[in-house]
């Protein structure tokens, strides 16, 4: 984790707040609270997501798979050239590499996930020059709200002992 994350552009704060609403969706199903958006190139949203992994069942409907599925069929195309992903909390391996596999080039999150973050925490997938695609990432963006969000659920549903 980078001590002094760069700035960021005031939209990306706009687009957090998107993806805020969005991650307290996912606590109607009793389910993590990380939401995502894909903004296109020129501002508008074209896929919103949240985690819905207990409401389908699917270990793979976390909230970024699922707005970059939207944002595929609302563009057209699974390549997503041109947009960023905004997500609540550091993507994982999985999400990470679905963001490189359509071509994402800009990430947007909130929170680190010192135990599965795979843009710097633990891997950093995105900018894995190996790969045929990288992203630039912007980290803490509303770290605070995304990072309180999620300890506010899981001292519900995994106290500390």
């Amino acid at each position: 984790m980078p001590p002094n994350p760069p700035p960021t552009d005031p939209l990306h704060s706009q687009w957090m707040a998107l993806a805020l609403d969005a991650a307290r969706r996912a606590l109607a199903t009793d389910d993590v609270p990380i939401g995502a958006v894909v903004v296109g190139p020129t501002g508008e949203i074209l896929g919103t997501g949240w985690n819905e992994r207990e409401a389908t069942g699917d270990p793979t409907a976390h909230a970024e798979v699922l707005a970059l599925r939207r944002a595929a069929a609302a563009a057209g195309s699974w390549r997503l050239e041109g947009c960023t992903l905004v997500v609540t909390l550091e993507p994982c391996a999985m999400c990470a590499g679905a963001s490189v596999l359509a071509r994402i080039p800009r990430v947007v999150f909130g929170a680190w996930d010192a135990k599965a973050g795979a843009a710097g925490s633990v891997f950093d997938i995105l900018r894995d020059r190996r790969l045929n695609h990288w992203s630039e990432v912007l980290p803490g963006v509303r770290e605070d709200e995304c990072a309180d969000l999620l300890r506010a659920f899981f001292s519900t549903h995994r106290p500390v002992r």
